[in-house]
């Protein structure tokens, strides 16, 4: 094996990584004794403090503010199809005592030791997203990792997400073993569902809201439902499954409608699960203009807050949201308030849902607070892994 070219830390900058960090940024690195711009971008490096005692393999980016990425404190095992079959085991063993069907997010990037890589399993198929060079570099081992692991009937690399262009790598989907039908069957919290993987968002579910959605079991009985942002009726249809006496999805796009309906067919709730097309906030500002209301009212937006800058704006829609939903709320109504923005705290989340109660002269109770899954396991290094919040909150008259 060839001996893999050093990238020596500044004094002192190694602290972060000895304390369980996985990230290099570029201004911790000495670049006069390891210039950045002699790495390609991809390339798979020693890390050494600044007096060469290594501190693990990273793969780098030389473009990239955070320019390394530590994927083994071991430096005898660089990227392999070995060190890959490893990391999925243990992958695998953490999914297989939390869930009872394999349906779930089955590797979490630096979470699970594999920096820049999502894989969404389907039962017998599996989802990739690759979104860092040296990831893309290796896909091949990768592959042969899960095939030999899992032994699927398909893979599906689903490499079109926005992080592949900060890398610097062209966007594309194709299938990378077997056959992946268009669409893939998965089972949450008992509620059967299918997805189109290939024009879908992201990964074409996601699995991460699963805790929150299984919550709505005993609140919607018997409810009126308002799934604002409801993608493909991950909490709608749950929520007629769950009792509900009748459910209206909210979306801009008609192909998700459809499915929407579709899986509505699955669960033979399809006389209680309505959809309305259009964005998202035109169509609650309709709804109350027409005098309807409801008893839930959940808003799962996408992200509002994608970078740091945009907090301001972000926060903004988030509010506007929030006050919308709490107009269409029957008297002592429950709000569902979920934010995916990692820029978005869970306590401004919470202080969102009280200046929007006050704005309308109402009073906000806090019932419960959603968290991502166990197949998105946290870094307790790395707060960007936390990042999905629901907040469960009564809307009272004063």
């Amino acid at each position: 094996m060839t001996e893999l070219s050093p990238l020596r830390l500044k004094a002192n900058e190694e602290r972060r990584l000895r304390e369980g960090h996985v990230w290099i940024f570029s201004n911790e690195v000495d670049t006069a004794v390891t210039p950045l711009k002699g790495f390609a971008s991809g390339d798979q490096v020693r890390v050494e403090d600044s007096r060469g005692k290594p501190l693990g393999l990273a793969i780098v980016n030389p473009n990239s503010l955070i320019c390394a990425r530590l994927f083994n404190r071991d430096i005898d095992h660089p990227l392999s199809t070995s060190l890959f079959v490893h990391r999925l085991q243990i992958a695998l063993s953490l999914r297989e005592a939390w869930f009872p069907t394999p349906h779930y997010r089955l590797v979490y990037g630096d979470s699970d030791g594999l920096p820049g890589v999502v894989v969404d399993r389907f039962g017998d198929y599996l989802v990739v997203q690759l979104s860092t060079a040296g990831m893309e570099r290796e896909k091949s081992a990768l592959v042969d990792a899960l095939v030999k692991v899992f032994k699927p009937q398909g893979i599906l690399l689903k490499n079109d997400g926005k992080m592949r262009q900060l890398e610097g790598l062209e966007s594309y989907v194709e299938v990378a073993y077997g056959e992946v039908p268009e669409q893939l069957s998965l089972i949450e919290n008992g509620v059967k569902f299918e997805t189109n993987v290939r024009d879908g968002q992201k990964t074409g579910w996601f699995y991460d809201h699963r805790d929150a959605r299984a919550r709505l079991k005993g609140l919607v009985t018997g409810k009126r439902v308002l799934d604002v942002f409801s993608y493909v009726g991950g909490w709608g249809v749950q929520a007629a499954v769950f009792g509900a006496s009748e459910v209206h999805c909210v979306d801009a796009s008609l192909k998700a409608l459809d499915q929407v309906m579709h899986n509505a067919a699955l669960n033979d709730v399809t006389d209680r699960v309505h959809t309305l097309h259009g964005d998202a906030f035109d169509a609650m500002t309709a709804l109350k203009q027409e005098g309807e209301r409801f008893d839930v009212v959940i808003i799962d937006p996408p992200a509002f807050i994608t970078r740091r800058k945009d907090h301001k704006a972000g926060l903004l829609a988030y509010r506007r949201a929030n006050e919308l939903a709490m107009r269409l709320l029957n008297r002592d109504g429950l709000l569902v308030s979920a934010s995916c923005s990692m820029h978005l705290s869970r306590p401004e989340l919470v202080d969102v849902i009280r200046a929007s109660s006050r704005h309308i002269d109402r009073q906000a109770q806090i019932l419960w607070h959603g968290h991502q899954g166990a197949d998105h396991p946290i870094h307790p290094a790395i707060p960007e892994t936390e990042y999905l919040k629901a907040v469960f909150a009564r809307v009272l008259p004063v």
